[in-house]
Formats: structure tokens, C-alpha cells, sequence
């Protein structure tokens, strides 16, 4: 008799996950992120424009340019970056479309590690664990400092492989 593989919780919501960012429209980056009480799932959210007003497919990326400060070897030096202003975030949109209650000790996996506001928003939220895939190295020291700091558990997926039917190709 042989045993079926059987997916460990992890590697089965974060599957969840980037199915999830399947449905985003966005041409920079899919972004999918899911709730999870024990294990029970209560809610998925991906990035994309508000409900009703024309996407980034259809109305271009509403990109907005920024200078930041940025240390590289003990030289620092101003970089221009961009960065679309039409899209929720993904964790943005499941805060929204989650109840509080549901939240209050629970799991977010998400794709891709939370930015500064997100992160902030998710402390926020009741949650007491992430678990993302892709780093966001522009925020990650504080985001980590800041969850640290609330006892959030933060962690990325090592040696996780999504569904070959959800990567898509990514601009930075």
C-alpha cells in the first residue's frame, strides 16, 4: 500500500494564497493573502483597485515617484523609486472584508512580506502570526523590529514552491 502525499497546513494555505493573487489585475505585482483561525480558513483578499473604478489594466498604473535615502556599503545615496497609487494592498483588502472577531488570535499567509503601513495595519488587527513568501527588503528591518516588538511570530516560507499555474512575472 503506498501513502498519498499529503501537504502540510503551511504549504497548503500559502497554496491558497497565490491562487488567491490570481485574480489581481495589477501588471507589477499579484499579491494574495488569506486568513486562517487554527485551521480554518476565513477570508482571502488580493491587490487591486477599488470596487468600481477602472484597474491598472484598464486605466494604466497611477505611479507615483519618490526619493529615498538608501546606505550601500557605508555610501548613502538618494534613489529614485516608484510605486502605484491606484492599488490596495492585498492585506489592506482582507482587513476590510474580515470581521474583527475573526482575526483576534489568527494567521495571515500572504505572498509577499507586508509593507510598512500594512504591517502596521496587521499589529493592528488582532493577528498574532504572518507568514509570507517574497521578501519586501525595502521595509523589512522595521516591519520586523515592530512585530517583534507587539509578539507578532513573522516568518518566511523556506523551501515552498507555488503552483506553477499562479507565477507570473514581477517589476520591482
Amino acid at each position: 500500500m503506498t501513502v498519498a502525499y499529503r501537504k502540510n497546513w503551511d504549504t497548503y494555505f500559502m497554496d491558497i494564497a497565490c491562487m488567491v493573487s490570481t485574480r489581481s489585475r495589477c501588471p507589477r505585482r499579484h499579491v494574495g493573502a488569506v486568513l486562517v483561525q487554527g485551521k480554518k480558513l476565513l477570508g482571502t483578499a488580493y491587490n487591486g483597485a477599488p470596487m468600481g473604478v477602472p484597474d491598472c489594466s484598464e486605466a494604466g498604473c497611477m505611479v507615483s515617484e519618490q526619493y529615498e535615502r538608501e546606505i550601500v556599503g557605508g555610501v548613502e545615496t538618494m534613489v529614485k523609486k516608484q510605486r502605484c497609487i491606484r492599488t490596495i494592498h492585498a492585506e489592506q483588502n482582507l482587513l476590510l472584508f474580515t470581521d474583527r472577531s475573526d482575526r483576534e488570535g489568527s494567521t495571515v499567509y500572504v505572498t509577499d512580506e507586508p509593507c510598512w503601513t500594512c504591517a502596521n495595519m496587521l499589529a493592528n488587527s488582532g493577528i498574532v502570526e504572518i507568514v509570507y513568501l517574497r521578501p519586501y527588503r525595502k521595509d523589512m528591518e522595521k516591519v520586523e523590529a515592530m512585530l517583534g516588538s507587539k509578539g507578532i511570530v513573522f516568518r518566511q516560507l523556506e523551501n515552498y514552491e507555488p503552483p506553477k499555474e499562479t507565477m507570473i512575472t514581477v517589476s520591482e
